[in-house]
């Protein structure tokens, strides 16, 4: 044995003679000790507890398929459908109004706002019947409509039809699709424990990512020789595979309340102050979260002048993020409190953003990108958990849609606050995104206030 290591071995009162008794992995290596030296012995025991640690650790990942309910992975192939439908054509529809037909931005904040506006209720609504109906009917009934709506849309861009009605059209359908989200979310939490939710609603994120990484990428490569038009076709597709999935493969999940549904059913009790005061935080980083589809491609494409195939590789990015750091980003994060990783998620998106001011090369702008998705991946998955906790199991629904009110509201507000601070300074990108930054700094602070009042 080195005598150093032996000084040491002494001083801790240890029978260096004698072989370790205390490391299992190490008891193997004591027939090595004398022949290879205390050195190798070391290396070779530290490498085995690191693979030991290894397994440990990614043994839920090995397990995860039979983790969950197989409701919570048919609607996270229902996610993907959703959202691949949408992103492929929806982040593109601003620069469609912008560049072809001439609108300012200021002008597509306020076709988007109204948008979100008419799908915040829409959603709020679609939870709450789903409450009183069954998850499976509404959800059924959303696609159903989507087709016809999608369709009409596609049809006005095709033929440059005036922009009011391409914009009734584009609400139309936006509201009718968004009645999905909250249903969704209620499934998830439905068929799951209240200690898993937040791995559940990481792998209902992954299904959306797919779709939110393949989505823009291909609208993107497609948009550079089809009208915009074909894009805004995708949807009816996509729509009566939903349509299919959910008649086939869904089986109800809820236990039908019959409670009448009207305006006061979409709103949450009122001595639920916990709830409503998270929901008004988190108002504040959606509308962030916002900038994403509409600030940024303008910012991306006409300020920058990335193409429009650049600006889909940014979001593809974003997704594929989302894809293979969700569930592992989700199973580090559980040993956090739940406000610690909303507050950490919050501060990450505040560098991320501020530092689309600086940026002028698209490798840099990348590595934006990366950095707001790590938050997101931290982010998001908490809200639905901290949701999913609060609600009384035969109200799931009612408060998943009117926090998919709030979130909705609050990115649909995000292209009205991007476009104004566009159109104000539209040559210093600093004095557009340092403004945005700081919203979701007070989220942050938001967070922290919220754990502190109310002792979560």
């Amino acid at each position: 044995m080195h005598p150093s290591l032996a000084f040491e071995a002494q001083k801790a009162d240890v029978d260096v003679h004698a072989p370790p008794t205390t490391c299992s992995c190490c008891r193997g290596y004591w027939l090595d000790w004398k022949a290879n030296g205390a050195k190798r012995v070391i290396i070779m025991c530290f490498t085995q507890i690191m693979k030991e640690l290894s397994e440990k650790a990614t043994s839920p990942l090995q397990n995860v398929f039979h983790r969950f309910e197989p409701g919570v992975w048919i609607v996270t192939v229902i996610q993907f459908f959703v959202v691949i439908g949408f992103s492929i054509c929806m982040p593109f529809l601003s620069l469609y109004l912008y560049q072809d037909r001439g609108l300012s931005m200021t002008e597509v904040g306020i076709i988007l706002l109204a948008a979100g506006l008419c799908s915040a209720v829409s959603q709020a609504l679609g939870g709450a019947l789903s409450d009183r109906f069954g998850r499976r009917p509404i959800l059924l009934i959303a696609a159903s409509v989507s087709i016809f709506l999608f369709a009409g849309l596609a049809v006005l861009i095709g033929i440059s039809a005036p922009v009011w009605s391409i914009a009734i059209a584009y609400i139309a359908s936006r509201s009718v699709l968004t009645i999905a989200r909250p249903v969704i979310s209620a499934v998830v939490a439905d068929f799951t424990s209240k200690g898993r939710l937040t791995e559940a609603y990481g792998i209902l994120r992954i299904g959306a990512n797919i779709g939110w990484a393949a989505g823009p990428a291909i609208g993107g490569y497609l948009a550079t020789f089809l009208p915009y038009g074909w894009l805004f076709g995708v949807p009816v597709l996509t729509s009566i595979i939903i349509s299919l999935i959910v008649f086939f493969a869904l089986r109800e999940s809820s236990q039908k309340t019959g409670r009448r549904v009207g305006f006061r059913s979409i709103l949450p009790p009122a001595g639920d102050r916990a709830f409503l005061v998270f929901t008004i935080v988190s108002l504040l980083l959606f509308i962030v979260m916002g900038q994403m589809a509409s600030t940024l491609s303008i910012f991306a494409v006409d300020r920058v002048g990335f193409s429009t195939a650049q600006y889909g590789l940014l979001l593809t990015l974003n997704g594929l993020i989302v894809i293979f750091f969700q569930y592992p980003m989700t199973l580090a994060v559980r040993r956090l409190a739940k406000f610690r990783a909303l507050i950490l998620g919050s501060l990450i998106y505040v560098f991320g953003y501020l530092s689309f001011g600086w940026i002028t090369q698209f490798g840099w702008a990348l590595g934006a990108m990366a950095i707001i998705t790590t938050g997101e991946i931290i982010h998001s998955p908490v809200t639905l958990s901290v949701i999913g906790e609060l609600a009384p199991k035969d109200q799931r629904g009612r408060y998943m849609g009117f926090f998919g009110l709030s979130e909705t509201l609050g990115i649909s507000a995000g292209p009205l606050v991007g476009g104004l601070l566009l159109d104000a300074f539209p040559s210093d990108m600093r004095l557009v995104w340092a403004p945005i930054a700081s919203i979701a700094l007070i989220a942050a602070l938001g967070y922290y206030w919220w754990a502190r009042r109310f002792r979560l």
